[in-house]
């Protein structure tokens, strides 16, 4: 388990390779800056090193481009992928000064919220892949309130009833460890359980 906590979010990550396999095929990237929170997820293609090879782009890119939008980022991933495998990605971006979490997403990566403990958001991801051929991108955009849960997972992670894992726990850290119970090794699986501070 990582952790990442400020004075606005707490996130915990889960990371796991495929039983059998020496890399995992998901990468991961959290970062924060004064005024936004933004983390990602991406699914190469398969498993093993050649998913790797796709997935291990997404955190590259974004350290360096983390400042643009998401979907200048989708396509900017995008265009390292040619010739590779490909990958599912996904990007969130919490705005502290606008009270807003975007997400913008090329297939099947998932983003749950918990809205004022009630309300599940669940923003339809568009399917498909990263693959260096053009992609429509979209970001959508919620508003959030302190205490809102987020959970960002890769296919290797399945949630039975991801409303009920949300409600269910308190904080990012309950939540965490109630999805991590459930991790099957027979994928790779990455997530991201987060919760909004101020």
């Amino acid at each position: 388990m990582e952790e990442f906590i400020n004075e606005y979010v707490e996130a915990y990550i889960y990371n796991a390779a495929k039983r059998g396999n020496s890399e995992s095929g998901d990468t991961y990237y959290i970062h924060a800056e004064k005024d936004y929170f933004i983390c990602a997820i991406a699914d190469g293609l398969g498993n093993g090193i050649v998913a790797r090879q796709s997935a291990e782009i997404i955190p590259q890119v974004l350290a360096e481009y983390h400042h643009e939008s998401l979907d200048e980022l989708l396509n900017r991933c995008n265009e390292h992928m040619v010739q590779k495998r490909g990958a599912a990605v996904a990007i969130v971006r919490v705005n502290f000064d606008e009270g807003t979490i975007e997400y913008s997403c090329i297939g099947n990566v998932r983003l749950y919220i918990l809205h004022g403990r009630e309300k599940m958001i669940y923003p339809l991801p568009v399917m498909g892949y990263l693959s260096g051929r053009p992609q429509k991108v979209k970001t959508q955009k919620y508003e959030y309130s302190i205490g809102d849960l987020f959970f960002l997972h890769s296919d290797g992670v399945t949630l039975n009833s991801p409303k009920a894992s949300l409600k269910q726990s308190a904080n990012a850290r309950e939540l965490y460890n109630q999805v991590e119970k459930t991790i099957d090794p027979g994928d790779d699986a990455t997530f991201i359980a987060g919760c909004l501070l101020q």
